[in-house]
């Protein structure tokens, strides 16, 4: 099934009811965006697409964005979000590995691309220049679950980026795992993209179109803790995507928040840790729920859904809090050993995920398909282990393992210790080349905390040997456009040291 389904559907039974905003303005009923959309997969095909071509999207969010994207789908193609903080270059290979038939770009995202397209795209389309809006809708394509819908590329952080395949079947599977777990959606909902539609909002985008909520995109285009506060106020049972630098920027920001105004804010793409869970809860209210997933099984591995995060009488509930979740109804998790058999609750292992949302594969990498999918299997690269009730606390990525005299040591539990200090605002933990102990913990952090009072405080809470043997006080610590702590720039920045 063709997921544009859901839009043609919507189209004729919520036909009035809003589907886009600009701030507090609805731009367009569903009778209009699937007008819109029907356009733009009418434009594709005269500038020569044909059904499996990829279109790129190179924009910042925009009305015009999700009416491009489904525009894609409608027209039988494979959509191709690019972040659009990416340098031109990045892009470019993007285009060029994917073989992409058409860029969409936002007028600001032009000039980035500017001597970086590839021969394989014909055209450029102009996103929010009403490009489509003289073209005669074309027709719903058919399409079967295992054709292209989304390629996704990573984010590269440890090489070129690799693309996931993810079919109208991956992502009709995650469409029904977040409508049953993560965010129940109903007709006159709303979802709020303060964050990149090239990535998770976006993904989040589908299923709330699936059940006609309105699609409210910032006026300026991006995160403002301020304008969120206000759109929040003004729509009411606002969803959204966050990662948890965003909602840390929301619980920082002055002044009273309304918690009645959320329905849910979901948080993903790094862990938060349980302090700033706590604190995010205190003011937002009960509306805050965990996804973990990657971009080869779209935000869908497990789920902390709101009545855990917010069940402050369970006896287990900072550790639950601290925890990944359980899994997510649409798939199965499990952890392996280096075996690939699985392992009892307690023990850690690489975390793996099978079902319907899992990707297809690797665009034109087989060898990496076949790592990535050994045994049926997504072996994710995380490390982590289950409970006996079925939550899987994460561990670290298998890389960013920090092996000290022969010991494990998970820089997240290190990191949890140092940002309970209130002195401290962000702390990344690596590990540093020794030619005694293999390697020693370094404490990257951001705050006015002393290396002293730091130590007592690692003294207090963890093992002596887990505690970082050096301190190096930053200004800020580099992140990718997704928010994500880059460990690899800090190993390289250590080693220049």
């Amino acid at each position: 099934m063709n997921i544009a389904t859901w839009l043609a559907t919507n189209a004729r039974v919520h036909a009035d009811r809003p589907a886009l905003a600009e701030g507090a303005s609805i731009v367009a009923t569903y009778r209009d965006f699937a007008r819109a959309a029907a356009r733009y997969a009418a434009l594709y095909a005269r500038l020569g697409c044909r059904p499996g071509d990829r279109v790129a999207i190179f924009a910042r969010n925009h009305a015009d964005y999700l009416p491009a994207l489904f525009g894609a789908w409608w027209g039988g193609f494979a959509a191709m979000p690019i972040n659009v903080k990416l340098h031109g270059a990045e892009a470019g290979y993007i285009l060029d590995h994917a073989e992409a038939s058409i860029v969409v770009a936002s007028n600001d995202a032009l000039g980035v691309l500017a001597g970086h397209v590839p021969a394989c795209v014909r055209d450029t389309v102009v996103l929010g220049t009403g490009a489509a809006a003289r073209e005669e809708p074309a027709a719903l394509a058919d399409r079967a679950p295992d054709d292209l819908a989304w390629l996704f590329y990573t984010s590269g952080t440890t090489g070129k980026p690799k693309g996931a395949m993810l079919t109208h079947r991956n992502i009709t599977a995650m469409t029904f795992g977040y409508l049953a777990a993560v965010d129940p959606t109903a007709p006159g909902d709303a979802l709020l993209h303060a964050a990149p539609l090239s990535h998770g909002s976006g993904i989040y985008a589908v299923p709330s179109v699936a059940r006609a909520a309105a699609q409210v995109i910032p006026e300026s285009g991006s995160f403002d803790a301020d304008e969120i506060f206000r759109l929040a106020a003004h729509h009411r049972r606002l969803s959204m995507f966050a990662a948890p630098t965003m909602i840390k920027r929301l619980v920082d920001h002055p002044g009273e928040a309304d918690p009645t105004a959320w329905r849910t804010i979901v948080w993903g793409g790094a862990p938060m840790y349980v302090v700033d869970a706590l604190k995010a809860l205190d003011k937002l209210g009960p509306c805050l729920a965990q996804i973990y997933g990657q971009g080869e099984t779209p935000m869908t591995a497990t789920v902390l859904p709101k009545a855990i995060v917010a069940d402050r009488g369970h006896p287990r509930f900072r550790e639950r809090l601290g925890s990944a979740g359980h899994a997510n109804p649409a798939v199965e998790v499990a952890v392996f050993d280096a075996d690939d058999r699985p392992l009892p609750p307690g023990e850690i292992g690489e975390v793996v995920v099978r079902g319907d949302a899992v990707m297809s594969g690797y665009w034109k990498n087989p060898e990496a398909t076949a790592e990535a999918l050994a045994n049926g299997w997504l072996h994710t690269g995380d490390v982590g282990a289950f409970d006996e009730d079925g939550f899987l606390t994460l561990k670290d990525r298998s890389k960013d393992l920090v092996i000290s005299g022969g010991s494990n040591i998970y820089p997240r539990e290190v990191e949890e210790v140092l940002l309970a200090h209130p002195a401290v605002r962000e702390v990344s933990v690596i590990g540093r080349p020794d030619p005694e102990w293999g390697e020693i913990v370094v404490a990257y952090v951001v705050g006015s905390a002393s290396e002293r009072d730091l130590d007592r405080l690692c003294l207090s809470r963890i093992a002596r040997f887990k505690r970082p043997k050096a301190y190096v006080f930053v200004e800020t610590l580099p992140k990718n456009a997704y928010g994500k702590v880059l460990k690899t720039e800090l190993r390289a920045l250590d080693a220049r040291r």
